[in-house]
């Protein structure tokens, strides 16, 4: 049993915190702006703290963030460097852009406390599930320490070498999952406005190569009426494609190709739709 902390117990924090209970730990989170995750992990056992402060007193072995961008892991780290025993290690979860990972771990590392990024591919089904696919960016040592808190929520993980490429990794993986969603979501409007059959459509398309985990996500609950089958919303999109140009500055076809997607959620933001799911644009006018 370890006692673990966890900031960030939101859509996707909350299936990986509840897997984290279900491996007999001790928890404890904090509240963010959304209560009713928080609610929810503490009737599974949990403990809720009042404070950053608070963790200093909980002996931690691992503190978990799983938070929405790079500027709020930041601002997040300076306070709770300050707080957390060195022995603690950081679990980053928050999907950075290509070098806010290394400058969070600089901030842990001024204070002599070991870190590791594990953005993650899947939602919040598979975190809830423990299957989830971590994307490792950490020193040998640092590995090793946290291999056993990957098992709590990953089926499977990738070392993909020292802090920062985990990060690149995940962008990369990013810039084809909402690739696909957009075009996905092309599709069913697309399909529709055509006055075409969208279940043989999605039967065709199941035969082709356009198959792929996020066809069949959107498109298993759409055909039952239900359009959140992607739950990534809108606005996440934007701000995941925004790092990802930064990330492929250098290689210019594959940044129009994220600008274009880019603009697509944007769209959706600038019209009033920046926290609907991205499958829930399809019902969009």
């Amino acid at each position: 049993m370890k006692n673990i902390g966890f900031i960030g117990v939101g859509y996707m924090g909350y299936g990986i915190a509840k897997n984290i209970l279900k491996h007999k730990n001790n928890l404890f989170v904090i509240a963010n702006k959304n209560r009713k995750p928080i609610e929810k992990i503490v009737e599974d056992g949990a403990e809720e703290v009042k404070s950053f402060e608070d963790f200093s007193s909980k002996n931690l072995n691992v503190m978990f963030m799983c938070v929405t961008n790079t500027p709020i892991a930041k601002s997040i780290s300076e306070k709770i460097s300050k707080i957390l025993d060195s022995k603690t290690l950081i679990i980053d979860i928050t999907t950075h852009n290509k070098t806010g990972s290394i400058e969070t771990e600089r901030i842990f590392n001024a204070k002599k406390i070991n870190y590791v990024e594990c953005p993650v591919m899947g939602g919040p089904v598979q975190a809830e599930e423990g299957i989830l696919g971590g994307i490792v960016g950490a020193s040998d040592k640092n590995f090793k320490i946290a291999e056993p808190y990957f098992n709590f929520f990953c089926k499977e993980y990738f070392h993909f070498g020292p802090v920062g490429m985990g990060a690149k990794s995940k962008l990369l993986n990013n810039f084809l999952s909402l690739g696909n969603a957009a075009l996905i979501n092309h599709l069913a409007k697309s399909a529709t406005g055509l006055g075409l059959d969208l279940k043989k459509i999605f039967d065709v398309a199941k035969l082709g190569s356009g198959n792929s985990a996020a066809l069949n996500r959107v498109f298993d609950n759409l055909l039952k009426g239900d359009f959140t089958g992607f739950k990534f919303t809108a606005k996440n999109s934007v701000k995941d494609l925004t790092y990802i140009q930064d990330l492929l500055i250098d290689f210019p076809d594959a940044e129009k190709v994220a600008d274009v997607n880019k603009k697509y959620f944007q769209k959706a933001v600038d019209d009033g739709y920046g926290e609907n799911f991205i499958s829930e644009l399809i019902k969009k006018k």
